[in-house]
C-alpha cells in the first residue's frame, strides 16, 4: 500500500488553445473544462496571487488578452504555466483546474463582485506592487 497522495482528478486530455485563449481538459471521470486562460491567471494559486494566508489575496485586473505561452508538467500531479505577462510561478494541481473547471460560474461572479467592490474593472492597469518606486510598470 503506498502512502503517496493520488489527485482526485486526474487528466486524459489537456489542449492549448491560443487563439480562443482556453485549457481545455478532459478528466478520467468523464469531466471536461475549457477554462479561459484569464481564469487561471486571476485565481492562480500562487503566493504572489493568493498571498500568504486569508485576505493577502492580490485583486488581478488586465488579464482579459493574458495567453499561456508554455506549461511545464510539475511531477505527475500538476502544471505550471507561464503566462504571457511573465506570471510564471503558479503550480496548477490536477484537483485544483477540475475545481476551476467545475465552478468557472461560481468563480466569475466572486471575481466580478471584488472588482467592483475595489471600484475597477477587469481591464484596468495592474498598479504597480507596494513600496515599488517604479510607477511605469
Amino acid at each position: 500500500m503506498s502512502s503517496r497522495h493520488t489527485p482526485v482528478a486526474q487528466p486524459v486530455a489537456l489542449t492549448l488553445h491560443q487563439q480562443s485563449r482556453m485549457l481545455a481538459i478532459e478528466f478520467a471521470d468523464g469531466a471536461s473544462f475549457s477554462i479561459p486562460f484569464e481564469l487561471m491567471r486571476v485565481y492562480s494559486p500562487s503566493a504572489e496571487v493568493q498571498g500568504h494566508g486569508p485576505g493577502q489575496e492580490t485583486l488581478q485586473t488586465g488579464k482579459r488578452l493574458v495567453n499561456v505561452d508554455a506549461v511545464e508538467p510539475v511531477g505527475h500531479y500538476a502544471i505550471q504555466p507561464h503566462f504571457s505577462d511573465g506570471h510564471d510561478s503558479g503550480i496548477f494541481t490536477w484537483d485544483y483546474l477540475y475545481q476551476l473547471g467545475a465552478r468557472q460560474a461560481e468563480l466569475w461572479a466572486d471575481y466580478e463582485a471584488r472588482l467592483k467592490a475595489a471600484g475597477v474593472d477587469r481591464d484596468a492597469a495592474m498598479p504597480p506592487p507596494a513600496g515599488s518606486a517604479c510607477a511605469s510598470h
